[in-house]
């Protein structure tokens, strides 16, 4: 197991360096689909099923799928010649070391592998049900404007992009 560990950690982290390193958008949305099967297979290992499931269909099956189509549209040429300032790397340098002493202090303060979890009693419920029930009571609507708000945002690209015919 720890050695499977290791593989798709390495699988997710070469995705992840792969989205950035890569110039041409499409090779980095390539590379984002394998960093999140990796982290998929992660949570399987931790026996996390719905939520590996759920990064292999929702994220690396439709939001890629949106962002490819988004990007395909989009003119891509213009944008690969682009050169960074150095005032964006500054930035860009900022916020990856806010990043980094933000993520070091929450790993200080964690209490993480001190003990076991409990497991559940017989009257709670699981995750997963927990989670359904409020997204089909609770909260079905703003879940409707997310997925209408999704659909706008493609429209709207795919007039953008639109080009005019003579």
């Amino acid at each position: 197991m720890t050695f499977l560990f290791y593989i798709f950690a390495a699988l997710t982290l070469v995705g992840g360096i792969g989205v950035v390193v890569y110039k041409n958008p499409v090779s980095s949305a390539f590379a984002m689909i394998l960093s999140f099967l990796g982290l998929a297979a992660l949570f399987i290992q931790l026996d996390a099923y719905l939520v590996g499931i759920l990064q292999i269909l929702v994220y690396a099956g439709a939001i890629m799928v949106l962002f490819l189509f988004i990007i395909m549209l989009m003119d891509v040429k213009a944008e690969e010649n682009k050169t960074f300032r150095g005032g964006a790397i500054l930035g860009a340098i900022l916020v990856m070391g806010g990043f980094a002493a933000a993520l070091v202090k929450v790993l200080l303060d964690s209490r993480i592998g001190e003990g076991k979890l409990a497991p559940l009693a017989e009257s709670e419920q699981s995750d997963v049900h927990a989670i359904g029930d409020l997204l089909f009571t609770q909260y079905w609507f703003p879940v409707q404007i997310v997925g209408v708000l999704l659909l706008v945002a493609t429209v709207g690209v795919v007039v953008l992009s639109k080009k005019e015919m003579k």
